[in-house]
């Protein structure tokens, strides 16, 4: 296995989007950690993204999509039936749009607890990125979750999360804030929203901040949101949340903060009328915030860098973000 800097680990999708009036569908290789891994590669990172995928010509174009953004592919997983897929409508949110999953009985979904050596899966690489979607899956994903995550922390590396909430998947009997608390406990760096946290660590938002819906009081809310975390998880010494807003099928209204050291850094505020697919935005912040931590930049060009990869995606197709490091170091 070669040397990397990052390693995200999540299950690999295909995207279908249909047009019915047209009567086709475009298909896209995605996956919340699949895209970070594509931005990072993009960006020149080295990163490999591990899952799991049927040994088949299918999947092998699949991996071949991923080695075309700069993915090493060279830690995957190989058996089982078949690659999830979910069905979304081109441009729509994957968060409040109709979303049907098609994931059950994947091969990523059925890792057995007890199955792989993660510790050397993990070997040579100094980060280590996960998110929530995969805990969501099942009871047995989630244990795999904290397998990886303490190989891990054995590992001394480097551990992010992204708090995405995806609520038709959360099928098995428990709610998020049963799993994601003793898995999250892992991390340095937290990503995600002040709504997440609440519905998925606990973290009490301050819902009188937030009821007027001024900018002011979403920052008041984030502060001590980020605050509490860090009080909570004493691994974490890094919190980011974004805010995203959104008066129609093609406008957006974004901006991100950032809390460390006891300080919120702020990015600068977009919008937008043009959006071309949401899908994505969320993975493509978390991936600035990668890359801009392990470039060692200071807390703003952090925030900014990650809001302004973030930016970029919506005006891209497809799950990936392709968008080059130096336009998005002008946008900042």
């Amino acid at each position: 296995m070669q040397p990397v800097s990052v390693i995200t680990f999540g299950e690999i999708l295909f995207r279908l989007s249909p047009d019915w009036a047209n009567n086709r569908a475009a298909m896209y290789v995605g996956g919340a950690e699949a895209n970070v891994a594509a931005a990072l590669g993009t960006w020149g990172d080295s990163v490999a993204y591990i899952s799991k995928a049927p040994d088949n010509g299918l999947s092998r174009q699949a991996l071949a999509q991923l080695e075309s953004a700069g993915i090493k592919t060279d830690r995957m997983l190989w058996g089982g039936d078949r690659i999830g897929a979910y069905y979304l409508s081109q441009g729509a949110d994957l968060k409040h749009a109709e979303v049907v999953y098609d994931r059950k009985y994947s091969s990523f979904s059925e890792i057995q607890p007890g199955t792989v050596d993660w510790d050397a899966l993990l070997d040579g690489a100094n980060w280590f990125h996960w998110s929530a979607i995969s805990p969501a899956l099942n009871a047995n994903a989630a244990e795999i979750c904290r397998e990886v995550l303490e190989a891990a922390t054995r590992k001394g590396m480097t551990i992010s999360t992204d708090l995405n909430y995806r609520s038709k998947l959360w099928q098995y009997g428990k709610l998020p804030v049963e799993v994601m608390p003793a898995l999250t406990q892992y991390c340095h760096v937290i990503m995600g929203n002040i709504w997440a946290a609440e519905m998925m660590l606990g973290v009490p938002l301050n819902k009188a901040a937030v009821e007027p819906d001024t900018k002011e009081g979403y920052l008041q809310a984030a502060r001590e949101s980020a605050a509490a975390i860090i009080a909570k998880f004493p691994k974490c010494d890094r919190v980011a949340f974004t805010f995203r807003f959104s008066g129609g099928a093609t406008h957006n209204l974004y901006y991100a903060v950032y809390y460390t050291g006891g300080e919120l850094y702020v990015s600068r505020q977009y919008e937008t009328n043009e959006v071309v697919d949401r899908v994505g935005s969320g993975d493509s912040f978390m991936a600035g915030l990668i890359h801009a931590n392990i470039h060692n930049f200071d807390p703003q060009e952090i925030i900014g860098y990650a809001a302004a990869s973030a930016y970029t995606k919506l005006f891209r197709t497809g799950d990936f973000n392709l968008t080059p490091r130096e336009t998005i170091t002008q946008m900042m």
